[in-house]
């Protein structure tokens, strides 16, 4: 994950560039806001798949 990033912040950003891009009125800025929310995706992924792993941690 990106540091101390909470992950509710990357899911706010996430949401509102999903609103953006719908809400665009040009196709560079739709792909734009697009690219960012896929970035955010990735972020959330990584964020999930590392909780995971932690409890999973055999004692």
């Amino acid at each position: 994950m990106t540091g101390d990033m909470d992950v509710n912040y990357l899911l706010h950003r996430q949401q509102v560039s999903l609103i953006r891009a719908q809400m665009s009125r040009s196709k560079k800025g739709r792909a734009a806001y697009e690219g960012l929310a896929r970035g955010y995706t990735d972020q959330i992924d990584a964020y999930r798949e590392e909780n995971a792993r932690m409890v999973n941690i055999p004692h």
